[in-house]
């Protein structure tokens, strides 16, 4: 089967409130390189990968091209974005970069990105590996929709509002989600086309968009426990044990 084009989108725009200090989490380093920057030779080092758009705040669009893009050689990188306030505004600006783009190219060009997929990746989640992308685009190959994941290893209680214990879901069937999240291009252009224009409170991924505008239920790929999300001072702590248990 012919490869098909594939796009990384980078979100690399928050602003990491739950960090704590003055630097966005993503620009925080690790081994002396920031953290967005593992996740971004992965990407370019992937064969799946065609090309990376990168969104990231006004604030450090400078900085990101010259001391990530530049600095570590990112090739693939086609485009810097200012992203939203929130992490969907950052997806659909990204995919809005994406299609008007299309316009702007023959059309052969234009053809394969439209029929292409979309990797979605959470700049904050540096240990994503080649073999996790590969495994997603087999994925989507097959689905149109796909999310990494990892089986939850403790016990889910869903609480109400007393914080009393309503029901413990079967753990089995649990999973956490990371990133990327991989989509055809038709799909979540789409899909976020119809989300923009309806209330978006509580979007917190971009599988929730696909299922709720398209009835599409995406299909879960194994992911990595170590392909932790940076959010609090702990979480920076634990990646710099794993950096150091893979280096």
């Amino acid at each position: 089967m012919e490869k098909k084009y594939c796009t990384a989108v980078v979100l690399a725009a928050g602003k990491g409130s739950r960090m704590g200090g003055k630097t966005a989490k993503q620009y925080m380093e690790i081994g002396g390189k920031p953290l967005v920057a593992y996740a971004l030779e992965v990407f370019e080092a992937s064969p799946v990968i065609d090309e990376i758009i990168l969104m990231t705040d006004v604030g450090h669009m400078e900085y990101v091209r010259t001391e990530i893009v530049e600095a570590y050689g990112l090739k693939k990188v086609s485009t810097i974005g200012a992203g939203g306030g929130e992490r969907y505004e950052s997806v659909w600006k990204a995919l809005c970069t994406l299609m008007d783009r299309e316009e702007e190219e023959r059309e052969s060009a234009a053809r394969d990105r439209q029929d292409g997929y979309v990797f979605i990746h959470d700049g904050a989640r540096p240990f994503v590996t080649g073999e996790i992308i590969e495994r997603a685009y087999r994925a989507v190959c097959s689905y149109n929709a796909c999310v990494v994941g990892m089986p939850v290893k403790d016990t889910i209680k869903l609480v109400n509002q007393e914080g009393m214990i309503e029901s413990s879901p079967d753990r089995s069937m649990v999973w956490q989600a990371q990133t990327p999240q991989v989509f055809s291009v038709p799909l979540i252009v789409e899909a976020f086309a119809r989300q923009m224009k309806a209330d978006c409170t509580g979007i917190t991924d971009d599988a929730m968009v696909v299922e709720a505008q398209m009835g599409v239920k995406a299909h879960m790929v194994m992911g990595s426990y170590a392909n932790i999300k940076i959010t609090t001072p702990e979480d920076l702590f634990m990646a710099e044990v794993l950096r150091n248990s893979v280096v």
